[in-house]
């Protein structure tokens, strides 16, 4: 049986630094008008969360580490699992997930979690790793969690491109609306999807 990682890690919370290539990086894709609901998952500390915030997002971060809240550098994180999302129908009008949808196990139940919170016309943009070999990226997360490289392929337990995503997310009434691949630090891809059903 496979072990899944749990992030219930102080370390792993802390470790997590601020990249401002990330804020960069969602303004050009998302261009996040003040006022917008944001839903931010995987957010760690809540960095990028409160840099939107500070623009001007009505935005909360949320993560599976419970010790992230603890942590964080503003007030808009929030304990919480992407595969049971604790809010309404419809209630964003854009969910971001940077680094993030690779560490899920239930990747398409929590998909359709961040659909179901999207609003109609709605957008949804992720950045995820262009891993050659799965969980080679993840192997110094799996020394902090695990103390050890070999369990890397359970912390980045999904090796995703923008077709696979699009297959995933398109059962879902989101629409892919454009991708891109930067060799920028780590090979990273970045993919765009608006909410159509």
């Amino acid at each position: 049986m496979t072990r899944l990682t749990t992030y219930d890690s102080r370390r792993y919370a802390v470790l997590n630094r601020w990249d401002p290539s990330h804020l960069k990086r969602i303004n050009r894709l998302a261009q996040i008008e003040p006022g917008a609901r944001v839903l931010e998952v995987g957010c760690g500390q809540g960095h990028l969360t409160a840099a939107l915030a500070a623009a001007g997002a009505d935005i909360i971060g949320i993560d599976a580490n419970p010790q992230a809240e603890q942590v964080a550098v503003s007030g808009l994180v929030r304990h919480m699992s992407a595969e049971s999302l604790d809010f309404e129908d419809g209630t964003f009008d854009f969910v971001i997930a940077v680094h993030a949808i690779e560490h899920i196990p239930e990747l398409e139940k929590a998909l359709a979690e961040m659909a179901r919170v999207l609003k109609k016309g709605g957008k949804a943009v992720f950045v995820y790793p262009a891993e050659p070999i799965m969980g080679v990226y993840a192997i110094p997360t799996s020394v902090v969690l695990h103390g050890t490289p070999f369990r890397a392929r359970q912390v980045h337990c999904q090796k995703l491109w923008p077709a696979k995503l699009q297959r995933l997310t398109e059962p879902m009434g989101l629409e892919a609306i454009g991708s891109e691949f930067s060799l920028f630090k780590t090979p990273q891809f970045a993919s765009v999807f608006e909410k159509t059903g």
